[in-house]
């Protein structure tokens, strides 16, 4: 065996011969200065759709990003053939840092997280007032995920021709949430998709809810010329609708990235929060904060010493806040249909 001392020179070592002919590996992985930016708006069995200035491009992921995917949202950094013609692809060499993520998993004991959509704004939570019925368990789910997200929540209810929206609206009348109420005539007519726009524009608005609600319906109203496939079809033995939308779509509300998205996303049956930590759930309540100083370590928020009553008995806060607060914090224990 050959030693060497402690001077040697390149020229003096022998190395391998590279059978294969290509190029040695290295663990130094390009910068791509000179990549073009671009925005994710549908992602199908590997293949990227991205907007890359005013044209569609058709991308993959690099492998030098590993387990990293892209979702529907990410601003992405793109090499290739970006000229977006039939049979081109292009290529994804950087996943910029992500301002907001929902994430979700399919249930509580369910380690694994689905990321829903990055770089949103808001989460527009659609439910039908009647066929199917509304399921409030679902929605509350939702509001913590939005919360945790640090996501405006907005309530839409549709269906409002079948049923009155008293009843929602006076159960979440107390957590100070945006809604609007629709009915389909409304939609039809364009006076509903109005009222729904004035809380969208100039924001990136994701949409979750329940087979069979209307959301497909809904933005299709909002996005006229990026109609998708609807389909009012609920059945009528489970209440349960059929899955529309398969994967999720972002939509441009007008002509400029400033006028605002929205984010189509397929019919969810449950929304598991494993991922959620409780103790973030909180901050959804700035009026309530102050109060939990004197709570004691690792508190609840739901326990005989908590510290969140007396500040409520004392007049620091509306009682029927703290009941929202220990209502979404239970969710983790419910099942949605509970």
């Amino acid at each position: 065996m050959r030693r060497y001392g402690k001077h040697t020179d390149e020229d003096d070592i022998r190395s391998r011969p590279n059978r294969k002919g290509n190029r040695p590996r290295t663990h130094i992985r390009p910068k791509h200065e000179d990549a073009a930016e671009g925005l994710v708006l549908t992602v199908d069995r590997g293949r990227l759709t991205c907007l890359v200035d005013d044209r569609t491009v058709l991308a993959m992921k690099a492998r030098e990003l590993g387990r990293k995917a892209a979702v529907v949202g990410d601003r992405v950094a793109l090499v290739g053939d970006l000229s977006g013609k039939k049979d081109t692809l292009a290529r994804i060499v950087r996943i910029e840092e992500r301002a907001s993520v929902l994430r979700r998993t399919a249930d509580d004991d369910d380690p694994y997280e689905r990321v829903v959509v990055a770089n949103a704004d808001q989460l527009a939570i659609v439910t039908a007032l009647a066929d199917p019925e509304p399921r409030p368990r679902l929605i509350d789910r939702c509001l913590v995920a939005a919360f945790d997200a640090g996501l405006e929540p907005l309530l839409v209810m549709t269906k409002s021709d079948l049923a009155s929206p008293d009843k929602l609206l006076e159960l979440y009348g107390h957590l100070d949430i945006p809604y609007v109420v629709t009915s389909r005539e409304e939609l039809e007519n364009g006076g509903a998709a109005d009222r729904v726009l004035e809380h969208l524009r100039g924001k990136v608005t994701a949409f979750v809810g329940h087979s069979g609600v209307g959301k497909t319906t809904l933005v299709n109203a909002l996005v006229p010329e990026d109609r998708r496939r609807t389909t009012g079809h609920v059945n009528a033995v489970t209440g349960r609708g059929r899955h529309t939308t398969t994967s999720a779509l972002a939509l441009p509300l007008g002509d400029g990235e400033g006028d605002g998205w929205v984010i189509d996303t397929p019919g969810v049956r449950s929304f598991g929060l494993a991922h959620i930590d409780p103790s973030r759930v909180i901050n959804a309540f700035p009026d309530l904060v102050p109060g939990t100083e004197g709570c004691p370590r690792a508190c609840s928020h739901d326990e005989q010493d908590c510290a969140l009553d007396a500040w409520v008995e004392a007049g620091h806060a509306d009682p029927a806040r703290l009941y929202s607060l220990r209502r979404l914090l239970a969710t983790r224990e419910r099942r949605e249909g509970d």
